[in-house]
């Protein structure tokens, strides 16, 4: 793990202050920026999303999804958490607590862009950080790779069917064109792109080239995803300023969110007998987002100044220090996992 991710919260935070007092300073060149549209995409945000993005993608081989059903149950688990829980539950959880008990201590006007802000940013399965949690709980790489790829795959086809639905369930206003354009230039551009240099360094230069191009890229991305978060609280300035509290606020859905699905398919795995190097990954990959491509949806849904950005951005605030505590769950709860009858049935104790 590199100290960029270790200290991702404190990077956050920081970006906050700086965010909020350029806001204040210069408010005239972050409005100039929010006008550089072209068909509802931010042409600023659209670069840093990508330079974001396809240094995470460039790691994904797809030739892995041969190997699924080697670990049939504990893909049948993920998917089934990513899926057909994650993105429905953190819409419970935004109605319960955004939409109902803490509206009184929120500005009423961006109640439902925060709850979108929440459903978005469940909808998408982490891609990137998975295979650092995956790292930490010494979980099988194989499955992890498979997994990812797999989640990538379907997230073209399924991102934005769950973000529409839910949102209309929510009474949000869905502006289907521009969810459709997010999916294509978020999604599935970067994927082609990402994939067309990976071939061609394997081709060319072998695994060597592509971690090359790796570490050039990957201090980049870094600096994208800082500016981009710095672009964000410089637009939500003057909200945070006047409501305190909303950052905290937002934050309880989207941790108990975490615990819940991390919990639930860290349980499944246990019931189905599936080793524990699969089921810690598992658990983290059902728990975890993609919080770069939730920002760059939100941000063209709704704009830089709606709560739904700045409730994707609370995601990336939690994502470290909740993520480890998970990782601490998986790891100290080895033995047991492994008592579990069905786990003891299949051969796996002390794998």
């Amino acid at each position: 793990m590199s100290t960029f991710e270790r200290y991702l919260t404190l990077w956050v935070a920081l970006c906050i202050v700086a965010g909020v007092t350029l806001g204040h300073l210069f408010p005239g060149f972050f409005q100039s920026i929010g006008a550089a549209e072209i068909a509802k995409v931010n042409i600023p945000v659209a670069a840093l999303i990508w330079l974001m993005v396809i240094p995470m993608l460039l790691k994904i081989d797809f030739a892995a999804l041969r190997d699924v059903g080697q670990y049939w149950r504990g893909i049948g688990v993920t998917l089934f958490i990513n899926w057909a829980v994650k993105p429905f539950s953190m819409a419970l959880l935004g109605w319960l607590f955004i939409g109902w008990l803490f509206r009184p201590y929120l500005p009423a006007n961006q109640i439902d862009s925060y709850v979108a802000g929440l459903i978005i940013l469940a909808a998408a399965p982490c891609t990137a950080m998975v295979f650092v949690w995956s790292n930490l709980t010494k979980g099988e790489p194989h499955f992890t790779l498979s997994q990812v790829a797999l989640n990538d795959a379907i997230m073209v086809l399924a991102f934005a069917p769950i973000v529409g639905l839910l949102l209309g369930l929510s009474a949000i206003t869905v502006p289907w064109d521009t969810l459709v354009l997010s999916v294509v230039l978020y999604i599935a551009v970067p994927v082609a792109i990402a994939q067309f240099l990976r071939r061609h360094l394997l081709a060319k230069g072998g695994e060597a080239a592509l971690q090359a191009l790796l570490r050039t890229l990957q201090p980049m991305s870094l600096a994208a995803l800082l500016a981009t978060l710095i672009l964000l609280f410089g637009f939500q300035g003057e909200q945070i300023i006047s409501h305190p509290t909303i950052i905290a606020l937002l934050a309880v859905p989207i941790l108990i969110q975490v615990y819940f699905n991390a919990g639930l398919a860290y349980l499944l795995n246990r019931a189905s007998g599936e080793k524990h190097c699969v089921a810690g990954p598992s658990a983290l990959i059902g728990a975890s987002n993609f919080f770069e491509l939730a920002v760059a949806a939100a941000i063209s849904l709704f704009g830089f100044s709606s709560g739904a950005a700045l409730a994707t951005v609370v995601g990336v605030l939690v994502e470290v220090p909740v993520m480890l505590s998970v990782v601490w769950i998986v790891n100290r709860s080895k033995g047991w996992y492994e008592r579990g009858q069905a786990v003891r049935a299949e051969g796996w104790t002390g794998a």
